[in-house]
Parts: C-alpha cells; sequence; structure tokens
C-alpha cells in the first residue's frame, strides 16, 4: 500500500503527531472518544466470558483465551494502523468524504484504484461480520441465562436449549430482533445511534475495569491460587 502521489508521512508524524482540532472536542476528551472504536475488540473478548458453559475447563481456557485474544488483536491493531497512518492523506480531504465513512475514500486514494480500495475495505467488512455474529451469539447466551434465571419474561422459552441444535434457539431469535430494532434508529438518526453503540464501549470497558480494580486494591489475594495465574506479571497487566 503506497499513496498515489509516492509521498509518504514521517516516522515523528506516525508515532509523535496528535491533532484533535478538528473534532471539536478539548483534545484531551477527544483521546477517549477516539477509546470508542475498540468496540469490537472489547466484544471479542467479551464473548468468550459468555460462553463459558460451554467451554471444557472454562476456569483455565476462558482467562487463556481472553488474554491470547487481547494480544493477538495488540500486535494486529499495532500492524494495521502503522501502515495506514504513513500513507495517510490531508485530513480535511478525508473528513469531506461524500459518504462520511472515509475509511473507503483512504483505501482507494493511497492505492489508487476503487478495486484495491475494496479489496482493503472488505477485510474490514469481514471483522465487521465476525463481530457481529460473536456480539449475537453472546447476547443470546447472556438472553438465556437471565431467561433461565428468571431474570426476563417467557423464561420457559428464551430458557430452554433445542434439543436438535444444542443452542439457546429462542434467545438467539429475541437477540436477533431486539438488535434488528435498534438498528433502525440509524435510519432516524445517525447521530444518536453511534452514540447508542459508543455507550457499549463505555459500558464494557466499566464492567471489565472494576473487577480489576477491585482486585488490584485486594492486592490480588483472590486469584494468587487461580488455575491460569498471570505470576509476577499480573499487577503490571492489570494497570
Amino acid at each position: 500500500m503506497a499513496p498515489k502521489n509516492g509521498g509518504f508521512r514521517s516516522g515523528e508524524f506516525v508515532f509523535a503527531h496528535y491533532d484533535a482540532s478538528a473534532s471539536g472536542w478539548p483534545a484531551g476528551w477527544a483521546f477517549f472518544v477516539g477509546l470508542l472504536q475498540a468496540a469490537y475488540t472489547l466484544t471479542g473478548y467479551g464473548l468468550v466470558a459468555s460462553m463459558c458453559e460451554e467451554v471444557q475447563n472454562p476456569a483455565r481456557e476462558v482467562p487463556r483465551a481472553i488474554v491470547l485474544s487481547v494480544a493477538a488483536a495488540g500486535v494486529t491493531g499495532v500492524i494495521y494502523l502503522i501502515p495506514i497512518l504513513f500513507v495517510l492523506p490531508d485530513v480535511d480531504f478525508l473528513l469531506a468524504a461524500a459518504s462520511g465513512q472515509p475509511i473507503g475514500l483512504l483505501f482507494k486514494t493511497v492505492t489508487g484504484s476503487s478495486a484495491g480500495g475494496f479489496g482493503l475495505l472488505f477485510l474490514i467488512l469481514g471483522i465487521l461480520l465476525f463481530a457481529g455474529t460473536g456480539a449475537l451469539t453472546a447476547s443470546s447466551r447472556c438472553t438465556y441465562a437471565f431467561a433461565r434465571d428468571g431474570a426476563i419474561p417467557g423464561g420457559k422459552w428464551f430458557g430452554s436449549t433445542n434439543a436438535k441444535l444444542g443452542i439457546p434457539l429462542w434467545g438467539l431469535v429475541l437477540s436477533t430482533l431486539v438488535d434488528c430494532a435498534l438498528g433502525l434508529i440509524y435510519f432516524g438518526s445517525t447521530a444518536a445511534f453511534n452514540s447508542f453503540t459508543g455507550v457499549a464501549t463505555i459500558c464494557l470497558s466499566c464492567g471489565y475495569g472494576l473487577p480489576i480494580l477491585v482486585s488490584v486494591l485486594r492486592k490480588r489475594k483472590m486469584v494468587q491460587h487461580s488455575t491460569y495465574p498471570l505470576g509476577k506479571f499480573g499487577f503490571a497487566i492489570n494497570i
């Protein structure tokens, strides 16, 4: 991937430049707003926790999968983002994209062809597809668990599993219908939809962060003898 005009951004721009002037927010707040893009990553290891009841030896395999998914996401994210920053066109040009989605325009511009841009964009579409499938699977398991414990109406149906498929079929159907209904918000207001989905990242971060905070404050006494300990690196990783 190389820019059409042959120019590359400097290393200083890639690793040290930070300009939040186009966001309309203060620099510090814009930084945290940018963290909302991590929603799909959080969904990834959140799915693992939701599938505990379907995993053999979950006490070891679930935390192991979470740790490995975070590491894999970090490595692939850096490999993906650094080349994009080196070939990044003018930001004002990207913000003026008629579709409101500058990533497609970015790929088309740096490759110099619509086919090349679509090829790179297809990778992101694949990620969205798998992340959406994972999120739906996780929500169906949460629906099943709540219904089984009598926390939502219709527990007789939503809290049961299909004998043939071995999955909470009605919980999956309910989750799908709710997801489709929430998707209709986009047709009424894109700002409202983006705000709604952004809350998911904030809530997931709080949901994962609070137990870690409690564990750190208690000097990790409750996890010292766990089946998948992080050893001497545990405290640093939690921080």
